[in-house]
Order: C-alpha cells, then sequence, then structure tokens
C-alpha cells in the first residue's frame, strides 16, 4: 500500500506533503470541494472524479473529510497546511464570500 499524499492532525487539520498530487476536498454533499495545490487553495469548479482511480489518472487525491479514516464527519472550519509554507483556513460558514479560503498562518522558513 502506497503512502497517502496528506497527514490528518488533530480534529480539523490537512496536512498536504506530496506536490505531485493536488487534493481534492470534499466536505459532504451540500459543500463545495476545495483544490489544494502546492501553490495554494481555491473552490473547486471541475467535474469531481467519479473514484480514487479516476482521481490519480488527474494527479489527484480525493479526501472525504466525512470518511472514518478522515474526520468521520462534515466540518465548519478546517485548516490546511500547503507546501509552501502557509496555513489556509477554510470556514465553510462563509461559503460564496471573500472569506471562505484564508491565509491563516504564513511561514518563513
Amino acid at each position: 500500500m502506497t503512502d497517502k499524499p496528506f497527514l490528518v492532525s488533530g480534529r480539523n487539520t490537512i496536512i498536504h506533503k506530496v506536490r505531485k498530487f493536488d487534493l481534492l476536498i470534499l466536505n459532504g454533499d451540500d459543500n463545495p470541494p476545495v483544490l489544494v495545490t502546492f501553490r495554494g487553495l481555491k473552490a473547486f469548479e471541475g467535474d469531481i472524479p467519479e473514484n480514487k482511480r479516476d482521481a490519480k489518472m488527474a494527479d489527484m487525491e480525493l479526501v472525504d473529510l466525512t470518511a472514518g479514516e478522515v474526520f468521520g464527519d462534515e466540518k465548519t472550519l478546517v485548516f490546511v497546511q500547503t507546501l509552501n509554507g502557509k496555513e489556509y483556513k477554510v470556514d465553510y460558514s462563509k461559503t460564496g464570500s471573500g472569506s471562505f479560503i484564508k491565509i491563516h498562518q504564513d511561514s518563513t522558513f
């Protein structure tokens, strides 16, 4: 079994760890998907891959927050650490606004 391109930390933090794969974060049926690249985060507007195999072919990893291996339920607030040293805050209560995805911390290393 291969290593996943992300780690789960605490109750609501995802750490992106492999530059080759983007993460496509899914948080239930009513929340928009979020794409995590090595450059940052943005709301995903494309077609969601049908399964993990299709996602891998598109160099993506599906991260379903409601899956037992991740958090097990929908989250209102998720933190994502990216490979560029930044931590983003995704606030699903502010979907559609400028505050949906914000930089939470910017590391200088």
